[in-house]
């Protein structure tokens, strides 16, 4: 057995090369909302293509292909959800993450992907000069859309990690807000709190919708324009910049991290939800591979460590950093003190 094991094999090459296969199994599976279908009973290849309108044959192949990848189970001819499946895959609950596949999968993004070399040796996207950045992408919008259930989660876990005085009227800077779920989870849970959102105009009808919904609109303000040019205001007792600094360079974060200084009150604080490898830039692995997509897809972004964090804000302005890693999820948090 130990010989079997230290033996060179081509086996990883060719599961990785092919890894491609996998992404497009898995969202047509999620085209077809099997998951969905799996948890609601229809638990053979037959069952599951009457309710999917699919061939039996088309069926089996896929889910016994799911189920040699993980996201299946097999038991006398039965499938089953795997536990992560179970919760993040049954589109009837509100944990689900299948939606994330129209962004993640987006052509922006396979075109991106699609001369890694190029981008190597230009050390940054070869998609255009602006990358995935310019205002007017669609792919803002899908993202807005489809990144919902995720941030939902890290949003309240944000809420649990930086308390603001309940008695006193508050008011929170929300940019590159998005679907603005990070600014409103504050707001349901602060009724002193006015929110302002950042983004550009498409992106932030989203948060409005958002806003509405959540019963907050009446505290939620846009406003639209890029983070680096719009005015911000002044007296701000909390700024949430949540996955936004990955796109741009440290003198460029700097930049925009001295505007957010300016806008605090004194004692209020920046809060950085970001992808963040360790120093050796080898883990996490969700943070540590995050660096290729933005070589891939910007034209400076990377995945910085916390000490480069660190340095930048300094640099911007703020007395002191406090990384912190929460309990659940795929990102890290970092709060900047004015």
């Amino acid at each position: 057995m130990s010989s079997q094991l230290t033996t060179p094999s081509p086996e990883h090459f060719f599961r990785s090369i092919n890894a491609y296969q996998l992404s497009q199994a898995l969202k047509g599976a999620i085209d077809l909302d099997v998951f969905t279908a799996i948890a609601e009973g229809a638990t053979t290849a037959k069952a599951l293509a009457e309710s999917r309108q699919a061939s039996d044959r088309g069926m089996r192949i896929l889910c016994d292909y799911l189920v040699v990848t993980g996201f299946l189970t097999k038991v006398n001819g039965k499938y089953g959800l795997t536990p992560d499946s179970a919760m993040f895959l049954d589109r009837r609950l509100p944990s689900y993450v299948g939606d994330s596949a129209e962004f993640l999968l987006a052509p922006t993004f396979a075109q991106a992907f699609s001369d890694v070399a190029a981008a190597v040796r230009k050390g940054g996207t070869v998609i255009d000069d602006q990358g995935t950045m310019s205002p007017d992408n669609p792919v803002w919008v899908r993202f807005a859309r489809a990144m919902q259930s995720i941030a939902f989660r890290m949003a309240r876990t944000l809420t649990e990690l930086i308390k603001l005085d309940p008695s006193k009227k508050t008011k929170a800077l929300d940019i590159a807000a998005s679907h603005g779920l990070y600014g409103l989870a504050f707001a349901q849970q602060y009724p002193n709190l006015e929110v302002v959102a950042v983004d550009w105009a498409n992106v932030l009808e989203v948060g409005r919708e958002n806003a509405e919904k959540f019963g907050v609109g009446d505290r939620w303000r846009a406003l639209p324009g890029s983070a680096f040019d719009v005015d911000f205001g002044e007296g701000y007792d909390l700024v949430l910049i949540p996955n936004l600094f990955h796109h741009f360079d440290p003198s460029t974060n700097e930049k925009l991290m001295r505007k957010i200084h300016a806008a605090l009150a004194p004692g209020g604080r920046a809060v950085t939800a970001e992808f963040i490898p360790s120093e050796s830039r080898t883990e996490p692995p969700h943070a540590a591979t995050f660096a290729l997509v933005m070589l891939a897809t910007t034209a400076s972004g990377d995945a910085y460590t916390f000490s480069e964090y660190e340095k930048m804000f300094a640099n911007a302005g703020f007395s002191r950093s406090e990384f912190i890693k929460p309990p659940a999820g795929i990102e890290q948090v970092i709060i900047s003190y004015k």
